[in-house]
């Protein structure tokens, strides 16, 4: 039986929880739609926007992006079949392959960076640039504190 002296529970959205997720979910499930209308998956992007740097060993990339080895091989794989990515041996080390991006991976980076951009100015122009900065260095020093460095790929 219920404490009746017990204070009610915060309604849900008097915790900052519920609107960082609120406004989480409505971001990510807009960009997400813009990336599949190019065919591209949010851990997709992810996986290309890093190769775009540099090439990557398979389980770097999976440290990287805080997944299984298995699960990038799925995503490489995918990639691969569409002509985005190509595998090649690892110099470094002659049982292991590095993913590297193939021209049209290349080309096909920047395209999705745009609908990342016009994804974030839809959902944050409302705010001063000021504002948006603020915004952005409390939620980089929230990560850091709680060492969170992985990118969301879902």
């Amino acid at each position: 039986m219920p404490d009746p002296a017990a204070p009610d529970p915060a309604p849900l959205d008097a915790h900052l929880g519920y609107w960082l997720r609120l406004v989480s979910n409505a971001v990510s499930e807009s960009f997400a739609a813009g990336l599949a209308e190019r065919g591209v998956s949010v851990a997709e992007w992810v996986a290309l926007r890093l190769l775009f740097d540099a090439p990557s060993p398979p389980s770097r990339l999976a440290a990287r992006m805080a997944l299984t080895r298995g699960a990038v091989t799925k995503i490489a794989d995918r990639l691969a079949a569409r002509g985005l990515v190509a595998r090649a041996a690892d110099p470094g080390d002659g049982r292991g392959q590095v993913l590297a991006l193939t021209g049209a991976g290349r080309a096909l980076v920047p395209e999705l960076a745009r609908i990342a951009d016009a994804n974030d100015a839809a959902f944050f122009a409302a705010l001063p640039e000021a504002e948006q900065a603020a915004l952005r260095r409390l939620l980089a020093g929230i990560a850091d504190r709680r060492g969170l460095a992985a990118p969301p790929v879902g």
